[in-house]
């Protein structure tokens, strides 16, 4: 996910669920789980990883909502730094910073993260929304409208010169099923809803959402037989990797349609393929992919199935993204516990 800086633009950058409590390696002190003291009023120095042109505008963004933090901007290093802020972290960032207690990421996806060895003991806390929840929602709207009310069939017939009115399709048909039902895909799920379609989702915990009928656990061939438009906006972990398969998505109900806007890992791109040329499923839209950009000559450019876009489904809006970390930061300035990611889950 790439972020565009609102100075520039006034829009989002690119991208990929509320946060537990956890840590991203062993059991820290009980400084790192609740911050410095509130009676310690010192500036704290925070290190800030974000690598982009724009990086000097967001560092003075952060500077102004955070009086009392003095930050470092990477490549410089603040070895004594107990905090940071990153984009895109490398392991170097994280070498030269041995004594991190929380790093702040400024992305709602940590599995690029969950990757690299963090000092012992830190944990990770990411923003829950940062503007990305109603784009989500609209991008999921629009693919499955695309698909239920058959705009690209439409399009074809425009192409080749044909006035043909098709026969109304029935929501009630097309019952969608929303798989994450975390910050971001509450909303979708919820905004799907508001058209009137049948909603279900699925997530690892159960939850209740009105409008939206909830499966969780080891209720996921349930919810996919009863699931004709299947939406992933599941984190990336262990367990959901390769979730979108031949197994999963052969128990849709007939004629099922793929919308992926998670991470391009969840979904086996072979099997989709496969399924779509056996006429198992109707199409898919896809948002990410295995591989970014996607390679030329990939199946995926010349599909009459299949719909993409290059990642851009839910962009990062920087100036939200900051407004909702800097309150976090500061509470942990002063002493109070911010939770943070749970390694073991990947979210």
């Amino acid at each position: 996910m790439a972020m565009v800086d609102p100075a520039n633009a006034g829009a989002a950058a690119t991208r990929s669920a509320p946060a537990g409590a956890a840590h991203a390696g062993p059991a820290s002190t009980a400084s790192s789980a609740t911050g410095r003291a509130a009676s310690d009023a010192a500036p704290i120095d925070v290190a800030l990883c974000c690598e982009h042109p724009e990086a000097a505008s967001w560092q003075a963004m952060l500077a102004g909502l955070l009086p009392g933090v003095r930050l470092h901007a990477w490549p410089t290093a603040c070895p004594d730094a107990r905090a940071a802020i990153v984009w895109s972290p490398s392991q170097a960032f994280f070498d030269a910073h041995p004594r991190l207690e929380v790093v702040f990421n400024m992305g709602a996806g940590v599995d690029a993260i969950l990757k690299l060895k963090l000092p012992a003991g830190a944990r990770i806390v990411r923003i829950e929304d940062g503007g990305m929840a109603v784009q989500m929602a609209e991008y999921a709207c629009h693919a499955l409208f695309r698909h239920v009310r058959e705009f690209d069939v439409y399009d074809a017939e425009r192409a080749a010169g044909h006035w043909a009115p098709r026969p109304a399709r029935m929501r009630q048909d097309f019952p969608v099923g929303v798989m994450g039902l975390g910050a971001l895909g509450s909303v979708v799920a919820r905004s799907v809803a508001g058209f009137g379609y049948p909603v279900l989702g699925y997530s690892h915990s159960q939850k209740q959402i009105d409008g939206v009928t909830c499966y969780a656990g080891d209720a996921l061939d349930d919810f996919l037989a009863a699931t004709r438009v299947l939406i992933c906006v599941l984190p990336l972990t262990p367990a959901t990797r390769g979730i979108l398969r031949r197994e999963t998505l052969s128990k849709l109900r007939p004629q099922g349609y793929v919308i992926n806007m998670a991470r391009g890992a969840h979904l086996v791109e072979d099997d989709l393929l496969a399924l779509l040329d056996e006429g198992v499923l109707a199409g898919a839209a896809l948002d990410v992919m295995q591989t970014e950009p996607l390679p030329a000559g990939h199946p995926f450019w010349t599909h009459p199935k299949i719909r993409f876009t290059p990642h851009v489904s839910a962009q990062t809006i920087v100036a939200e993204a900051i407004a909702q970390m800097a309150p976090r930061i500061a509470a942990w300035q002063r002493g109070e516990d911010v939770g943070g990611v749970d390694a073991a889950r990947g979210y």
